[in-house]
């Protein structure tokens, strides 16, 4: 477990040096939805903070405990969030990926009211228009990003997306980045297991890595 996490951390370095990138700049979230605890805790005790899961009950059930174990531990929401559990999520979660509807930023922005705090806010941007796949459609992304910001005051940092399974990444990837900066956001959430080193090429912050340092999900 410790050799494949710091594979992937040497994968992402020498994929940030190729870009003329700091590698320090690229964080690893990784994606530790359905593993078996025993992985999870090897990558905590391999030093790892930086988490990503799909599911809020599940989430919350797995890492309740482990937080006052690690309380410096950082997770992320990358699934598809319910507006019915944004207030759970708002209060659980340092940062929600998959925001993506009108509907779901006003019930993030009551719950942050609520709580009386906001987590980071990533946009999804469904790049491929699947109609499958969540996800604001890239010429709606400009607007509604201004609208959670301005409208709903939640903390839009910057976008995040799942590219075509079936279509070259790169070309995703890019349309991600040019939304980005036209709209001022430096968090780009993009490249997993199969794709990352591409993805960093391409300006990715952050890079969502499951398999390659969990190995098979449980």
């Amino acid at each position: 477990m410790t050799k494949a996490l710091d594979d992937i951390r040497l994968r992402i370095a020498d994929a940030a040096r190729a870009a003329g990138r700091i590698p320090a700049d690229i964080d690893l979230v990784a994606i530790s939805k359905q593993q078996p605890e025993a992985s999870v805790e090897a990558v905590l005790f391999a030093g790892h903070r930086h988490f990503g899961e799909n599911r809020v009950q599940e989430a919350m059930a797995r890492w309740t405990p482990l937080r006052a174990r690690f309380p410096d531990v950082r997770l992320r929401l990358v699934g598809p969030l319910q507006s019915n559990k944004a207030r759970e999520a708002v209060a659980f979660f340092d940062a929600i990926d998959s925001l993506d509807r009108p509907r779901l930023a006003a019930a993030l922005a009551d719950a942050a009211a609520k709580v009386g705090a906001c987590p980071e806010i990533l946009v999804q941007v469904n790049t491929g228009e699947e109609p499958q796949k969540a996800g604001i459609a890239p010429r709606d992304a400009d607007a509604f990003i201004g609208e959670a910001q301005r409208v709903y005051g939640l903390r839009v940092l910057g976008l995040m997306c799942i590219p075509p399974a079936d279509e070259e990444a790169a070309m995703h990837f890019a349309l991600l980045k040019k939304i980005a900066e036209r709209n001022g956001l430096e968090a780009l959430s993009m490249g997993m297991s199969g794709d990352f080193e591409t993805a960093i090429r391409f300006g990715a912050t952050m890079v969502r890595v499951g398999s390659a340092v969990f190995g098979a999900r449980g």
